[in-house]
């Protein structure tokens, strides 16, 4: 099902008045505290205040992978005074949990996808492994042999890397840890091999050569690490993992605050401040529609599920 910009329906009807939106505070749910999403959100929220004329305040709700502030919003009023934004967690979380409060597919209203923060596989520097291909050869001629660090089960690092297992059929043990930066930290030291960690927070080692960039998971390379390949470049096109951002309201928001907020979304997001400084965290920015973002959904949900079962990650 594709997500659409759902419609108004009688129940709410007398509760909501789209011309006059907002008349009053609005919160941006956020189901992390800190990272990516707590940067986008702090930095849109003002933007969005100024463009209203109203509070957009943010309200981070972490927990439970994500689902305890995703529930929120979905089991919120679709008045528009609750909305979110979200990493890609928002959509695979059903395949880890087995009880999540809601369905991404089903429970949203998608508004605007805001942009992404691409990954990259590094190697400490004693692998002896200069790109994507000769990593996946190594695996193959010594099973078990490398090691891969991430910020624990079903964080997206993890999937990465089970993706990449499953298409090349190598095998690599899996080392869990309570965040990638603590994985990157014993990759650094050389307590593991491999790690898929967010772009900013590997670049600097990279570039101090502590640890060895090995391709940039995103459909095209990063302005910040120029002279690294995607893994396209290195022959496996399906090794796409990035980290991006959807703005979101629950289902039934009406199509004119939807329209509105994603006016004013796109506007901030082309402005030169923001480019500058989402740009120098790692941010890729491209303002979209609502229908990019509810078919990035789908097409991500179906992606993540099959990576989850080929694993054979079981739900918690």
């Amino acid at each position: 099902m594709v997500l659409g910009v759902c419609t108004l329906t009688p129940a709410h009807a007398q509760t909501v008045a789209p011309s006059s939106y907002p008349a009053k505070t609005v919160r941006i749910v956020i189901p992390f505290g800190t990272g990516g999403t707590n940067l986008m959100a702090r930095w849109l929220a003002p933007k969005f205040s100024e463009a209203f004329g109203q509070q957009f305040v943010v309200d981070p709700r972490p927990g439970a992978g994500g689902n305890i502030g995703n529930e929120l919003v979905a089991k919120s009023a679709p008045d528009g005074y609750t909305l979110s934004i979200a990493p890609p967690g928002i959509v695979f979380s059903p395949f880890l949990y087995k009880k999540t409060g809601y369905d991404p597919l089903k429970d949203f209203t998608s508004i605007a996808l805001l942009g992404s923060v691409p990954n990259v596989m590094a190697v400490h520097p004693s692998v002896l492994a200069q790109s994507l291909q000769q990593v996946i050869a190594l695996a193959k001629q010594q099973p078990k042999r490398l090691s891969y660090g991430s910020g624990g089960i079903g964080s997206t690092n993890h999937l990465a890397m089970e993706a990449l297992k499953s298409m090349t059929r190598s095998d690599i043990v899996h080392v869990p840890y309570k965040g990638a930066t603590l994985a990157l930290v014993d990759l650094i030291s050389g307590q593991v091999d491999i790690v898929v960690v967010a772009l900013p927070s590997v670049s600097q080692y990279i570039q101090q050569s502590k640890v060895r960039g090995i391709v940039v998971l995103s459909p095209k390379r990063s302005a910040s690490l120029p002279n690294l390949p995607t893994a396209a470049e290195a022959g496996q096109p399906q090794f796409v993992m990035e980290n991006w951002y959807g703005f979101y309201g629950p289902a039934g928001l009406p199509r004119e605050i939807v329209e509105r907020l994603n006016t004013e979304a796109v506007k901030a997001i082309k402005q030169p401040d923001t480019r500058e400084r989402l740009g120098s965290q790692g941010f890729d920015l491209f303002p979209s529609s609502p229908q990019e973002l509810a078919m990035l959904m789908k097409s991500e949900y179906m992606r993540f599920g099959k990576i989850v079962k080929d694993a054979g990650i079981q739900p918690e």
